[in-house]
């Protein structure tokens, strides 16, 4: 017999899904780092949990921005 996992899943795109998280964030900070901080913390825990295999991948990213 085969679990359904998938009871819960939105088709969405990866660019939809951070553009959601990153209105959201600056809706609710008060200047540009911390929005990009709570977006990233978002977007971190939202995808952590969506692997199967979470608990072996090191999610910790560098505060430092990457911009190009």
């Amino acid at each position: 017999m085969k679990i359904n996992r998938n009871d819960n899943r939105i088709d969405t795109t990866l660019g939809e899904l951070i553009a959601a998280i990153s209105e959201a964030a600056f809706e609710y900070s008060d200047d540009t780092k911390e929005a990009y901080n709570l977006a990233r913390l978002a977007l971190v825990e939202i995808l952590k949990s969506a692997s199967p295999r979470s608990k072996s991948i090191d999610w910790r990213f560098p505060v430092t921005k990457y911009l190009h």
